[in-house]
């Protein structure tokens, strides 16, 4: 059964640029099986309900601006998964949520940009589901909870966003790509990551409370969400590994975690 990932997919430019994440990202596809599909949850697209998305063809979204040009020239079309995305949509109802498909969503940013890198073939189906920012931790533990079948089908459930993400710290003019790591990144990952490897999901689901700085690493939480959706459709019991960690500008940390389910 394949694992459920967490990527932190960082800035667009981490699909031009050389950097620890990118070099991780570029050799991500070679650590695992070869998915029959992937199905990606990205903070990038927010809804007030789940949508799942089945286009007939898949579209590259730049939904960012002020990049160089031969960012917005670049292009990852994988194949659609309708088929899928009507099964993701039964999984979800099933489970009590209100899932809707949308038929025009392409592939926003958070999904295009680590795949065109771990797999730059762009043949495997891929396909995203949103998140429900305002719902909290626990709907998106739900939500992941309801996927688990999916693993078993041969899916790759990937959640993309970051573990940090204050990006207030910019126009704070604290960004030099280089910058030694600050106290409060840090204090803030240790706790997540012990949290993370004892598979506790109730004190992740209540992390805003209980983690030190939180809210300051996560002023809002679509880019954290994505954690708890790949945290739920992992089980009850985790196994969880860290496979890459490094930061950017001294606050956006670039963490990636498999999680595999341990049997009873």
């Amino acid at each position: 059964m394949l694992p459920s990932l967490f990527i932190s997919h960082g800035s667009p430019m981490t699909a031009l640029q050389d950097s620890p994440a990118s070099a991780f990202m570029r050799q991500l596809g070679g650590l695992l099986a070869r998915p029959r599909a992937i199905l990606v949850i990205s903070a990038h697209w927010e809804t007030t309900r789940p949508l799942v998305s089945a286009p007939p063809h898949n579209t590259t979204i730049h939904d960012f601006y002020g990049f160089p040009p031969e960012l917005y020239q670049l292009r990852y079309t994988p194949p659609p998964a309708p088929e899928l995305a009507r099964r993701v949509a039964d999984l979800l109802a099933m489970a009590g949520f209100n899932c809707g498909i949308d038929d025009t969503r392409g592939l926003d940013h958070g999904a295009w940009v680590p795949l065109l890198l771990a797999y730059p073939a762009a043949d495997i189906p891929v396909l995203q589901l949103s998140v429900q920012t305002a719902l909290g931790p626990a709907h998106h533990l739900a939500l992941g909870a309801a996927l688990l079948p999916l693993r078993q089908a041969g899916v790759l459930i990937m959640g993309s966003g970051s573990f940090t993400h204050d990006l207030r710290r910019f126009a704070a003019g604290r960004a030099a790509w280089d910058a030694p790591e600050t106290p409060d990144v840090t204090a803030f990952c240790a706790w997540m990551d012990e949290r993370i490897r004892a598979g506790d999901l109730a004190s992740l689901a209540d992390y805003r409370r209980l983690a030190p700085h939180a809210t300051a690493q996560h002023p809002s939480e679509e880019h954290l969400l994505p954690l708890h959706v790949a945290l739920g459709a992992a089980g009850p019991r985790i196994q969880a590994t860290r496979l890459h960690a490094s930061v950017e500008y001294g606050f956006l940390r670039m963490d990636t975690y498999r999680f595999d389910t341990v049997s009873a």
